[in-house]
């Protein structure tokens, strides 16, 4: 049975989650949690200057360590090939690999690995490696000297990155009777999932198999067999679960090829988990970012120009390509737009990706801006909000493939009781004088599909075995795939397994940007059509799977399908064979598509410290129909946790004396606890988009945070009269 409205192969409402048993009961497997006989283990030793060379590495007293096995460094033939950034031709997270020559790039960059008998031999002998270098001048933070300055669209001349410019923003800016002109700031981040870096690397004769938490099974595959020299069909690359990915795993990092050399010398399988410490080093991170907007409006609050323009850090050897700016032009209906971004070299590893990486700061600083115009003109912010609704897309003129935000917004505001809120900033406070603020702020977050491969073995016995290119990052993927397989062919869901994230199993393309779902959903449902066909069964309605395989004279009817996004050219399924990231596409026909959200926050903020609580937030998304509702109030409710993080908490810490970041660990990176959350109310508006593809399901993982912060920096204005354009909001920015 379906519901009205519903394909027949929509995702069965609210079945179990898949793995949950095997989480809650400590069955599920992590990259490192193999301990196989005669295993040795791996500690990096890492550079502790800013920037320069190593001009004498000491070895003796950590080789002396009982138990040490072999140290690695620049000094030892390692027999490594680059891998190349990701961003490009590559499968790394930046184009530099460590340990193969005597520079530094930036402080914590690994020189030196030590593998040991014992994780304490290994640790203690890594301590006890002595490093002499050549120094030289850095620059960690933007506005320092030395830094380089490239305007993107002509350091990286792709379409898809050039400045996005309709109309006439500066006459239009110039000509409004209302205009505002504001900068904001959005410092370094890092994304600390609870899983630390690291995995086990072993040797089968001449196949490599690594075990390890990644969002890209096919990066590591692919980027491995290029360092090393080997053959991909020799390398299995396995991940069944990810704790948390977030863009810190979406790529080859730096440790892997070093463990799969260290381990081929000792003759043992090496584990490795990186230090807490570590990892703010290790990977990608999300980057500084300075926004300028200037927003034109008439006395009645009607948008009639935007200019973003915004500068992001970046690394001396790689640009993140950005995108800032492609959310910004397409919140409201402002037909005059003009997007600008440049990139400003820092001496430190390559940022990357960050749970919305660009659309969580672009939509602070606008959102931000719209609220400043709300004041001004004095008009309700929902209501100014909903009076500048686009009805098409203002960049192109296209339609959507469907657009809820503004039932978004008027849902929020009757589940928040938005109808309440005093206008004027200040005046609401509590008997003990607690001020209390009510914010709100709009996301967006494009539709994206990439090249994904499906394969379902339907047996005799009823049970279907389907293997597919994604990744469980605990987001639900699995979940949705055996909810969409049940749902179309009308099985049992206990009838069903999925494999993801092994490479032996099927090619993967990164499982990132929230296109994980949808991207696998889709070639899924092109595979139980191909399953249909086969079997010589109706293209719709339940299929007695047993019977229908035994009539067909085989124990088993295996099939295969591949899918890709409109716009993407064939190059790209090559492109996810070999573990590359898909980087044309989508570009749909005849319409655009994106995901949207409303965030309504209240804070308090205690008259005495400063301190701001979010006591309570309401939260609705458009992400069409909702493949996996459990799960999706999952994502949702776990966005809003990082939102409050990144508005009042998380900041990685630099210091430009020494490099680096210098509060990597739990302690004094501060994150939101069980305390710092209040109530999370969460809806979605649940309209299939059938535009965009059979399920109707759009994306849901990266909108969902996207307007947490400036809901919060919006609600900490009402409650206190100032305007805070920086994240994280400090207490001494309150007192």
């Amino acid at each position: 049975m379906t519901n009205a409205g519903e394909r027949p192969d929509a995702p069965t409402r609210g079945i179990p989650r898949v793995g949950a048993r095997e989480k809650v009961t400590g069955m599920a497997r992590y990259g490192a949690d193999r301990t196989l006989p005669g295993i040795a283990y791996a500690m990096p030793v890492v550079a502790t200057i800013g920037k320069g060379r190593i001009t004498g590495l000491d070895t003796a007293q950590a080789a002396a360590v009982p138990g040490v096995l072999l140290i690695l460094s620049h000094l030892d033939d390692l027999g490594i090939t680059p891998a190349g950034y990701i961003m490009g031709d590559g499968y790394a997270f930046q184009s530099l690999q460590p340990m193969l020559d005597d520079r530094v790039a930036y402080r914590g960059q690994p020189i030196a690995l030590v593998v040991a008998e014992t994780l304490v031999a290994a640790t203690q002998a890594a301590g006890l490696v002595r490093a002499a270098y050549e120094q030289e001048p850095f620059a960690v933070e933007m506005g320092a000297d030395g830094t380089e300055t490239v305007l993107q669209q002509e350091a990286l001349p792709l379409p898809f990155l050039a400045d996005i410019v309709v109309g006439d923003a500066d006459g239009a800016y110039e000509r409004s009777p209302l205009r505002v002109d504001v900068s904001y700031e959005v410092g370094p981040q890092h994304q600390v999932p609870m899983e630390l870096i690291g995995g086990v690397v072993e040797w089968h004769g001449e196949t490599l198999v690594v075990h390890e938490g990644t969002q890209s099974v096919g990066a590591l595959r692919g980027g491995l067999a290029r360092q090393l020299g080997i053959d991909p069909a020799n390398i299995r690359v396995i991940s069944t679960y990810v704790g948390g990915g977030f863009g810190q795993r979406n790529s080859l990092q730096p440790h892997i090829a070093p463990l799969a050399v260290a381990a081929r010398r000792v003759g043992r399988p090496v584990k490795l988990v990186t230090p807490r410490a570590h990892t703010f080093h290790a990977a990608s991170f999300r980057p500084v970012s300075r926004h300028r907007v200037r927003l034109g409006a008439d006395r009645s609050g009607r948008l009639l120009a935007a200019i973003h323009e915004v500068d992001q850090q970046a690394s001396r050897h790689d640009l993140l390509p950005s995108t800032y700016t492609e959310i910004t032009s397409r919140l409201y209906d402002i037909r005059n737009f003009r997007g600008r971004q440049r990139h400003v070299r820092t001496d430190a590893q390559t940022p990357g990706y960050m749970r919305a990486p660009f659309e969580h700061p672009a939509a602070f600083a606008m959102e931000s801006a719209i609220d400043e115009i709300a004041h001004a003109t004095g008009r309700d912010p929902v209501e100014l909000r909903l009076a500048n609704d686009a009805g098409t897309d203002p960049v192109t003129g296209k339609p959507f493939s469907s657009r809820q935000l503004a039932a978004c917004l008027r849902r929020g505001a009757e589940l928040f009781g938005w109808a309440d809120r005093s206008p004027d900033p200040a005046s609401t406070r509590e008997p003990d004088g607690t001020r209390v603020g009510w914010g709100v702020a709009t996301g967006a977050y494009p539709s994206m599909t990439v090249p994904t491969l499906a394969r379902l073995h339907a047996g005799a016995n009823g049970h279907v075995l389907a293997e597919v290119g994604g990744h469980e990052m605990g987001q639900g993927i699995t979940t949705a795939l055996v909810s969409a397989v049940s749902a179309n062919l009308g099985i049992d869901p206990d009838a069903i397994s999925v494999v993801v994230g092994d490479t032996r199993a099927a090619p993967h393309h990164l499982t990132a940007g929230a296109w994980g779902t949808n991207s696998t959903l889709l070639a899924m449902h092109a595979a139980l059509g191909e399953l249909r066909s086969r079997l010589g069964v109706a293209a719709e309605g339940h299929v007695d799977l047993a019977a229908a395989v035994r009539a067909s004279g085989r124990e088993e009817v295996t099939v295969e399908a591949v899918t890709q996004a409109p716009g993407q050219p064939p190059e790209m399924i090559d492109r996810m064979r070999a573990g590359l990231v898909a980087l044309a596409g989508p570009e749909f026909p005849s319409y655009v598509s994106f995901s949207f959200i409303a965030h309504f926050a209240e804070v308090r903020v205690e008259p005495a410290t400063g301190r701001v609580r979010v006591s309570r937030v309401v939260s609705v998304a458009d992400c069409g129909r909702v493949a996996s509702p459990v799960t999706a109030d999952a994502q949702v409710r776990g966005a809003v946790v990082w939102g409050i993080g990144a508005a009042l908490r998380e900041h990685s810490e630099v210091d430009p004396r020494y490099g680096g970041f210098v509060n990597n660990d739990l302690a004094d990176y501060v994150i939101p606890v069980n305390a710092d959350i209040g109530d999370i109310e969460v809806d979605f508006i649940d309209e299939p988009d059938f535009v965009l593809n059979p399920m109707g399901v759009k994306n849901l993982g990266e909108v969902a945070l996207v307007g947490v912060a400036p809901a919060i920096a919006n609600a900490v204005f009402h409650a206190t009269g100032r305007r805070l354009r920086r994240l994280p909001i400090r207490i001494e920015d309150l007192l």
